[in-house]
C-alpha cells in the first residue's frame, strides 16, 4: 500500500503550457499525500538572455556562476515555483512552494572542482535531509512543491538536479512512508525502441536492467533516471515509476501506464 507519492515533473513539461495545465489538473486530483518537485525548463535561459546573462553548458549541464545562480534562484524559486503553486490552488490542491533552504530541509555540499568547475551546484546526501517539517506539512494536508534549489548552510543557494532532489526526498521519507517515486516527462516510459513511443517496457528489475544495458537498448537520456531509480530502490523506496506527464494520475494506481521499477 503506497501512502506517499513523490513526483518530479521535467522541464519540457514546464515549458509547454498545454502539457503543464493537463499535468496540473491530474496532479491536483491525486488523493492522499504527495510532493511535487519541478525542473526549471528553458525559462531561466530566456530570462538570463533578457538580462544579458548568457547560459553556459558543458555536456548538457548548466555552469552556475555567480550571475547565473541569481537568475535560477529568481526563476526556479520564484517565477516557476509560485506559478505552479497558484495553478495547484486553482485546481483545489492546497500547495506550498519551497526550496531546500526552507526549514533546512535539503542542505547540500557545493560540488568539488575536478575537471570542470560547475560553480554554485549542490550535491545532496539523503542522510543529511531534515524531514520533520515535511512530515508536518503532509500530515496537515499541504502539498509541498520544491524548486530545484538547495543551500550550503552558510547562506549560499545552490542549483541542484531536480531528479536527484526527488530521489533524495524519496529515500529520506521512506523511513516514515511507503513511497512511490514518479518521474514524469514527455515520453510514455522507458522505451525498447527510442523511435517508437509505444514500445514501453512496463516492468524493469535489476536482471532486466542488466539485459537492457548489455543489449545497448537504453539511451543516454534515460540512463540517469534509471540510475537514480535503482539508487532509490536500494535505499528503501518501495517503487519508482517513469512515465508521461499526462499519465500521472493513472500512474498513482495499480494500473500503471509507464515503466515500473522494483
Amino acid at each position: 500500500m503506497i501512502d506517499l507519492f513523490i513526483i518530479k515533473v521535467g522541464g519540457n513539461v514546464i515549458d509547454n503550457p498545454v502539457l503543464l495545465q493537463a499535468f496540473i489538473e491530474k496532479f491536483a486530483a491525486i488523493p492522499g499525500k504527495k510532493i511535487l518537485i519541478h525542473g526549471g525548463g528553458k525559462i531561466a535561459t530566456r530570462i538570463g538572455d533578457q538580462l544579458g546573462i548568457k547560459s553556459n553548458y558543458v555536456d548538457g549541464r548548466r555552469i552556475t556562476d555567480a550571475d547565473t545562480i541569481d537568475v535560477v534562484t529568481m526563476v526556479y524559486g520564484g517565477l516557476v515555483n509560485k506559478q505552479l503553486v497558484a495553478k495547484l490552488q486553482a485546481g483545489g490542491c492546497n500547495a506550498m512552494g519551497l526550496t531546500g533552504a526552507d526549514g533546512n530541509i535539503i542542505p547540500a555540499v557545493k560540488r568539488p572542482v575536478k575537471e570542470i568547475d560547475y560553480g554554485f551546484v549542490g550535491d545532496v546526501n539523503p542522510e543529511m535531509l531534515h524531514t520533520a517539517p515535511l512530515r508536518a506539512l503532509l500530515e496537515a494536508g499541504i502539498t509541498p512543491v520544491f524548486a530545484p534549489l538547495t543551500h550550503d548552510g552558510h547562506g549560499q543557494i545552490l542549483n541542484t538536479n531536480a531528479d536527484t532532489i526527488a530521489s533524495s526526498l524519496a529515500i529520506a521519507l521512506s523511513a516514515d512512508y511507503s513511497v512511490r517515486l514518479i518521474y514524469c516527462f514527455e515520453k510514455k516510459g522507458v522505451l525498447r525502441d527510442p523511435a517508437d513511443d509505444d514500445a514501453v517496457i512496463h516492468l524493469i528489475n535489476k536482471e532486466i536492467y542488466q539485459q537492457l544495458l548489455d543489449e545497448k537498448i537504453l539511451t543516454d537520456g534515460i540512463l540517469p533516471k534509471l540510475q537514480n531509480a535503482f539508487a532509490a530502490i536500494d535505499n528503501g523506496v518501495k517503487e519508482v515509476l517513469i512515465g508521461h506527464a499526462e499519465d500521472v494520475l493513472t500512474n498513482t494506481t495499480d494500473k500503471v501506464a509507464g515503466t515500473l521499477i522494483c
